[in-house]
């Protein structure tokens, strides 16, 4: 545009130019070689004019005739380089779309075209097409290739990488990630690779400055950061607990002030402190921890604070500490569990109930299997108690990638990646509460539900072998107790129509699993709640047709009502 506005000009003022000539009229008189010329002073302007343009058409012929091969070989190259960066970039889209035999010959094609060493992406597209005909021995020969080249050396780094992902490599893999780290620290996948390396060895303090480097380039933004330091000083504190209190100490408070909510850091804060004897201060951060999360790890190292206290002390610290998160059942379940080892059977006993009024789950049901262990000793009871358990929802572990684990770890098991376990109840089994457990809650006796055995659970104890051990989900003195008691016991059996329900306890005969020949008397309503016969008391129950029928198996269609006086005896099964 600027071009044909100065054209436009030039044109005008020479158009002036004449005019003026014009208008002023003159002679021009020259002499040369003994003749006279004499020409008008327009005539002249024109004729010097017209020679100037001649001269500068003549010169640009020249010019052009002298630099024609030049062009003609330019305009072919640059016709042979279109045509091969067309050909390049169909291949790196065909690459992408997963087509293998367009993406190789494409980049044969490119190859003919463009110099390799003028345009690295061929080396790219070359590595791509035999990744897709499965070549991977090939594709990392190009990618080490591209290491000599400064322009390429990332992308080759980036290559091995995924091929040491790809084959399990993890050594071999984080190798590549840290060389790429060091070249480009801006890379998120380099980083958050050196990041998992340097937490899987241990070395929390290089963790800490690839953090902060992260944090400088903006690679993670404030929040994730101040996180993800706070777990990196949890478990620089969890490690140097034992040898140097102090240095886990400074770095637990840091971390316990950077992410409040991390249960682990106050709870190694706080024993930092009580080693050192700040007793006060470790139980105000447990204090602030159990009004934020009712942890029961928390409420452990708060009960346990000081060595040597007596159990009425430890029963004062978690009442205590009840009045700081009331109507909550962890908080109930503390004191329950103090309550017992102290032998305050009523008070534990209340506060258990207290616990499945507030949150029916399994922990509160093994507690009143204990408590009833102490308390009365009534084995059958005591399994009542366990069959809820089974039924009930699981308590919440800290889960991480599918991996139950009994203590929280900075990294996961499975995958490497930091701050990855979650304290949360394991989706397995849903809440089923039926009216019998309300009558439990209300403070009526145990009744006896059978329940399929639950399926057992993978649990991590990061602190042995880091291996996942497959347990059962109940735990408890008295589970204990009742695996040693069924290793003796015959298997369940039909239990026979009662014959006086006064003494529901009284060993009855056995009979054959035969139809009566009359309907049975029904218990009355004030009879005991039936027991199952044990190893250690082998009596026989007495049960009722209707509180058989109470909590039928999920699987069971029920009894057909012209069928009833036919199915007097039924089967009960705890696991």
């Amino acid at each position: 545009m600027l071009r044909i506005l100065l054209f436009i000009v030039l044109v005008f003022a020479l158009g002036i130019g004449f005019s003026w000539l014009a208008e002023r009229p003159g002679d021009l008189v020259l002499t040369f070689n003994g003749y006279q010329y004499e020409l008008t002073l327009m005539v002249a302007a024109v004729l010097i004019t017209a020679i100037v343009a001649a001269v500068m058409i003549a010169w640009w012929l020249l010019k052009a005739i002298w630099n024609s091969p030049y062009t003609v070989s330019r305009y072919f190259r640059v016709r042979r380089r279109d045509r091969g960066y067309q050909a390049l970039s169909t291949g790196m889209i065909a690459a992408g779309a997963g087509d293998g035999a367009l993406a190789r010959q494409m980049n044969r094609q490119a190859s003919k075209l463009i110099s390799s060493d003028q345009e690295p992406l061929i080396h790219l597209l070359d590595a791509q097409a035999s990744l897709l005909e499965g070549d991977h021995a090939a594709a990392r020969k190009k990618f080490e290739a591209m290491l000599e080249d400064p322009e390429m050396r990332v992308l080759g780094l980036r290559g091995l990488y995924l091929e040491a992902q790809r084959l399990g490599d993890r050594d071999v893999a984080r190798h590549y990630a840290e060389r790429a780290a060091e070249i480009a620290p801006q890379l998120g996948w380099a980083s958050g690779a050196t990041l998992e390396a340097r937490t899987a060895e241990g070395n929390w303090d290089g963790a800490l400055a690839l953090l902060e480097s992260q944090r400088a380039t903006k690679l993670v933004d404030a929040a994730k950061a101040n996180r993800l330091r706070a777990v990196l000083l949890t478990a620089k504190a969890k490690e140097t607990l034992e040898r140097d209190p102090l240095a886990a100490r400074n770095a637990a408070t840091e971390a316990n002030r950077l992410a409040p909510d991390l249960v682990p850091a106050a709870i190694i804060a706080a024993q930092a402190l009580f080693r050192q004897g700040d007793l006060r201060k470790g139980a105000k951060i447990l204090e602030a921890a159990w009004r934020k999360t009712a942890h029961p790890q928390i409420a452990d190292a708060y009960v346990h604070a000081r060595h040597g206290d007596s159990v009425l002390d430890r029963l004062a610290r978690a009442k205590k500490l009840k009045s700081q998160r009331e109507n909550n059942a962890e908080s109930a379940l503390t004191v329950a569990r103090v309550a017992l080892e102290a032998g305050e059977l009523s008070l534990a006993r209340a506060s258990a109930e207290e616990a499945l009024r507030i949150e029916p789950r399994e922990a509160g049901y093994l507690m009143m299997a204990d408590i009833e262990e102490a308390d009365t000793g009534d084995q059958g009871r005591i399994r009542q108690w366990l069959a809820r358990a089974v039924r009930a929802q699981r308590d919440p572990v800290w889960v991480a990638d599918g991996i139950v684990s009994e203590r929280w770890a900075p990294t996961s098991p499975v995958t490497g990646r930091l701050d990855a376990f979650e304290w949360k109840t394991p989706v397995e089994r849903p809440l089923q509460l039926v009216d019998h457990d309300r009558d439990i809650l209300q403070g009526a006796g145990p009744v006896l539900l059978p329940q399929a055995p639950a399926a057992p659970t993978a649990v991590l104890d990061t602190e042995t072998d880091d291996e996942a051990v497959i347990v059962e989900p109940m735990a408890g003195p008295a589970v204990d107790r009742l695996v040693d008691a069924d290793k003796g016991a015959a298997p369940a059996e039909e239990v026979s129509a009662p014959v006086e329900a006064e003494t529901p306890s009284a060993p009855v005969a056995d009979k054959p699993k035969t139809k009566p020949e009359a309907p049975a008397t029904a218990v009355p309503a004030a009879a005991p709640a039936p027991v199952l016969p044990t190893a250690a008391n082998d009596s026989s129950a007495t049960v009722s047709d209707e509180e058989a029928a109470v909590a039928p198996r999920p699987d069971d269609p029920g009894v057909d009502p012209s069928d009833r006086d036919e199915t007097q005896s039924r089967r009960f099964r705890l696991f």
